[in-house]
């Protein structure tokens, strides 16, 4: 239950935490709190009351070691509060105790004696915290120990390693105590020093007690920094120290022997009869920051620890801080001091006999004041566990514990203030709100500073009004400034912010244009400084998001080019962009052509072949001809005709032909429209190869690729006479063609004469008759006659008579009419000859017929079916007369699948008419004397057994027909697999 001290404790703990609102006017969206309302320094009275009024206190690793007033010695773990104990001081009943020393482990205490009298003299005690016996230090009596430096590295329980110790006459001592059993020699007597050396002396024989002791060895460097303070003077001493040769520490105070003092310490002025020394570090070894108190306040400095450290370079950072004064202030009291003080990372807290107070150490601000009831008694220390970081204050009736809750939280305020803005944006990264009001301050500074580049790169970075820093650098006249800051914001865009990267792109896109115009107008197209622009300029085009944005508003960019007269950028994007198109029109419209067809030929879009190929094969027909066929079957040659077919002239033309017998002959193109093109252009400028190409295309009418009507008229047209002869042929005109060719060439028309098929003498014969009225009429030539009948076979001399003139007498035709009625006579001959032959064959095939009739075959019992190898007798069967014996049902079932589609189709009607037949009337008679029924049996019987399955023509047939077809197949092969 809460007492009624600790709740009136509570009502009077007022913290100067000032929670920050920080209404971020240069913000146009963030309005919120910067800090924590938790307090930085909040208490919690601990559930222990001393016996008796505690005098001296110390407190290290959670161990608690104090003084009481009845004389004894009280010692307690903070975790287990129940293991605690008293060693009682009175056999020392001549000495009075002036104050106590504990080690960072809580293992070793010295306690400092001072003598009651004069009888005796001061003495130090040493006990361990493994046992309650104290044990004198047989060295050092005779003096009076103010201060002790502990070794902060040492961890073993049984010794401390070398420490230093201060007196009241401002000695300094170096030894090592070691409990029994542990020592490494023995002297001649039962000491617990290891061994004891002065190492310096700073009093010299005055009253100058030494306030303040520590010594820190940096790890890994050999190097130690020793610190001793005074009530007016902090030394400073720093060296190389051998751990191996003792006593160690007395290696860097022989340094400082020979050197003028002054050198070696930092001096104030104060009346305060005491100091205190404290330290802040980070970690178990290097201090970071050291803070002295003493009459004029607080001397704070900041330390590096490195090889380079002075004493110069300390006095040169430090600060002094003066007593935070009384909320109300009384002049006719004296002014109050600490009697303690601790350090944190950003604060110290002081400590007085009624209250503690809190300061900050960057703007000297108290930041935090807590009272304390009378019914506590007065404050005897405030400390700080070096090895846990937890704060106590303890006085004389009770122990409180401070905790520190984010102290840091509003230093960043504090810097940026202070203008150092790297230290703000450290301490302020984990609010987003704080860090982006320093990074605003920070450009401020830098814009009113005129850093306008610097401070576009952080005006970047915070989240500000777009437009107003914008206007601000415009109003400036500072475009590289707003150039800089356009880029960064948008590195800083998500991908998904399309507009905000489109605006910025264009905006970015007119300022490197205006800048590369005002350096062209001013003739400066040829410096280096505009070749930097430029080269700038295209690397801000290649960025990936820059160049997607460029291809989405192609249109904008381009205009934007053009209206600032830059056709080199405009050529330049179209080829970063592979905006092909756009980069083919802008050579043509410069009457580039053959650049055109260059980037043309390089990009693979083969559209665009279709869309320039017209204008293209107008001024440049031999080279736009040559790519075209290297493109080869990538191109569509129907989509080029209306190109194609726009060509005039003779030497477009002659180009359009090569590309087609390209299409026609290598890539064996049929398109009609390509051949009658082509048909075309050989009949009006190269009729030599007109003739060439008829014949290649062939004689039969199906298997040619022109249109031969179309072809004919046009040859008409153009009285390609042999063409027409030809084509003439195709169609069938057979009569034409002759007459055509005996207009050019008598051999050609007999040649056409011998063309259509022999089966056709009639047409045959009439075609050369044709010829022999061209060869006999009008010249009455009898010799050329006769050798024009040995020429042909089917005509005679009376077939020609007609043509000659009447005044023409026979006589002259008498060896041909003679060898006419020979010819006649020998195949009157033939006829009898063949008659005779014909008689013979029927009376043979007659005989043929009488011996099957009587002919049978003989079927055992045993015989089986050739297919199903089952007893043949059971089923109604064929047998052959190879001796192959089949069931009807078995021989129907393999050879159905072999029969052709018209024999399938007549073996199912005959099917369904037996099945008709069988239920309707099944003795009716047809005309042969068999019943319908066996006739429609005999057909069936015609189709399936006309021939041996194994032995008849339908096994030559299929010989190439694979054992198993493809899906028998498949799945063997998945089983065997």
């Amino acid at each position: 239950m809460t007492s009624m001290f600790d709740q009136f404790e509570k009502a009077s703990i007022r913290s100067k935490n000032n929670n920050i609102m920080a209404e971020m006017n240069t913000l146009d969206y963030i309005n919120m709190t910067l800090a924590d309302d938790v307090p930085i320094f909040s208490k919690t009275k601990k559930d222990f009351t001393p016996a008796y009024k505690v005098t001296h206190v110390v407190l290290e690793n959670r161990y608690l070691v104090a003084a009481l007033s009845n004389g004894s010695i009280f010692r307690m773990h903070l975790q287990s509060p129940n293991t605690r104990d008293e060693i009682s001081l009175s056999k020392f009943t001549s000495c009075r105790l002036s104050n106590i020393f504990l080690d960072p482990t809580g293992h070793h205490l010295l306690i400092s004696l001072v003598p009651t009298s004069k009888e005796v003299g001061p003495e130090l005690l040493y006990l361990s915290r493994k046992t309650n016996k104290l044990r004198a230090t047989t060295k050092f009596r005779g003096h009076e120990f103010t201060e002790v430096a502990w070794n902060n590295l040492n961890t073993s329980e049984s010794t401390t390693g070398p420490i230093l110790l201060g007196t009241s006459k401002g000695m300094i001592f170096e030894t090592e105590i070691v409990l029994d059993g542990e020592k490494f020699f023995t002297s001649g007597f039962s000491s617990i020093e290891q061994y004891w050396r002065q190492v310096f002396d700073i009093g010299k024989g005055t009253n100058t007690p030494i306030t303040g002791l520590e010594y820190f060895e940096i790890p890994g460097a050999n190097r130690l920094i020793i610190f001793a303070a005074t009530a007016t003077k902090l030394y400073y001493f720093t060296g190389k120290g051998d751990q191996d040769d003792k006593p160690t520490l007395q290696q860097v105070f022989n340094r400082y022997l020979n050197v003028p003092e002054p050198e070696t310490y930092i001096e104030v002025e104060s009346n305060l009869r005491y100091s205190k020394l404290k330290f802040y570090s980070d970690n178990l070894t290097t201090p970071n920051y050291f803070a002295w108190m003493t009459g004029k306040g607080i001397t704070y400095g900041k330390l590096e620890c490195n090889s380079t450290e002075t004493l110069s370079t300390i006095k040169s950072n430090i600060k002094t801080i003066p007593f935070p004064k009384p909320k109300y202030e009384d002049y006719s009291v004296s002014q109050k001091f600490p009697i303690a003080i601790v350090v944190t990372e950003f604060h110290i807290l002081l400590a007085y006999a009624d209250m503690v107070k809190g300061v900050c150490l960057l703007n000297e601000e108290v930041v935090y004041e807590d009272n304390y009831n009378e019914a506590f008694g007065k404050l005897v220390n405030i400390l700080k566990d070096s090895r846990t970081g937890d704060i106590w204050v303890i006085s004389e009736t009770a122990v409180f514990q401070y905790k520190v809750t984010r102290e840091e939280r509003n230093v960043w305020k504090i810097f940026a203030d202070n203008q150092q803005f790297e230290l703000a944006k450290k301490y302020s990264r984990g609010n987003e709100v704080c860090y982006n009001q320093v990074l605003i301050k920070e450009a401020d500074m830098l814009f009113d500073k005129k850093k306008y580049e610097l401070s576009a790169q952080i005006y970047a970075e915070a989240e500000s009004s777009f437009e107003e820093i914008c206007l601000k650098y415009i109003q400036a006249d500072q475009q590289d400034a707003l150039k800089i800051f356009l880029r960064r914001k948008l590195d800083n865009l998500k991908p998904s912010d399309q507009t905000q990267i489109t605006m910025i792109v264009i905006w970015l896109v007119e300022l490197y244009l205006n800048r590369l115009e005002e350096k062209r107008l001013t003739g400066q197209g040829d410096t280096v400084a505009y070749l930097d622009i430029q080269k700038e300029f295209e690397t801000f085009l290649a960025l990936s998001e820059v160049s997607k944005c460029v291809k989405n508003n192609k249109s904008t960019i381009y205009d934007l080019m053009a209206s600032h007269g830059d056709k080199a950028n405009l050529m330049k994007s179209t080829i970063v962009n592979k905006d092909f198109e756009q980069l083919i029109r802008q050579n043509i419209y410069k009457n580039s052509f053959h650049e055109a067809l260059d980037v043309l030929k390089s990009q693979s879009n083969y559209e665009l072949y279709y869309q320039f190929t017209p204008i293209l094969i107008q001024e440049v027909p031999k080279h736009m001809v040559k790519a075209l066929i290297e493109n080869g079957k990538k191109l569509s040659p129907v989509r080029l005709l209306p190109a194609l077919v726009s060509c005039e002239g003779e030497h477009h033309s002659k180009e359009v032909i090569k590309y087609l017998e390209f299409v026609t002959e290598k890539q064996k193109n049929s398109n009609k429209s390509l051949h009658n093109l082509l048909l075309s252009l050989y009949a009006k400028y190269e009729p030599s190869k007109l003739l060439d190409y008829l014949d290649s295309q062939g004689n039969e009418l199906g298997m040619i690729n022109f249109d031969v009507h179309f072809a004919l008229r046009l040859c008409q047209e153009r009285n390609l006479i042999k063409a027409c002869v030809h084509l003439s042929c195709l169609l069938g005109l057979w009569e034409s063609a002759v007459d055509l060719a005996l207009e050019i060439n008598l051999d050609l028309a007999k040649e056409i004469a011998n063309k259509p098929p022999e089966e056709d003498v009639e047409l045959r014969k009439k075609l050369w008759l044709k010829i022999a009225q061209y060869v006999v009429a009008g010249k009455n030539d009898i010799q050329k006659a006769m050798e024009f009948l040995k020429q042909c076979e089917l005509i005679r001399i009376e077939d020609i008579l007609p043509f000659f003139s009447d005044f023409v007498t026979i006589e002259h035709f008498k060896e041909a009419i003679c060898n006419s009625l020979k010819e006649y006579n020998q195949h009157i001959q033939d006829l009898k000859e063949e008659m005779e032959e014909a008689t013979k064959s029927a009376e043979t095939v007659r005989e043929d017929i009488m011996k099957f009739r009587n002919r049978c075959t003989y079927v055992n019992s045993s015989d089986v079916c050739d297919i199903c190898n089952i007893m043949i007798l059971i089923r109604p069967f064929y047998i052959f007369p190879c001796q192959h014996k089949f069931h009807s049902d078995c021989l129907r079932e393999e050879l159905e699948p072999l029969l052709g589609p018209g024999k399938k189709h007549k073996l199912a009607e005959l099917d369904k008419r037996l099945i008709s037949l069988t239920r309707v009337d099944n003795v009716s008679m047809g005309s042969t004397g068999l019943s319908n029924l066996e006739m429609c049996r005999a057909e069936i019987d015609n189709i399936i057994a006309s021939e041996c399955l194994y032995c008849g023509e339908n096994m030559i047939q299929n010989i190439d027909k694979p054992f198993l077809d493809d899906i028998e197949y498949e799945i063997i092969k998945k089983e065997w697999e």
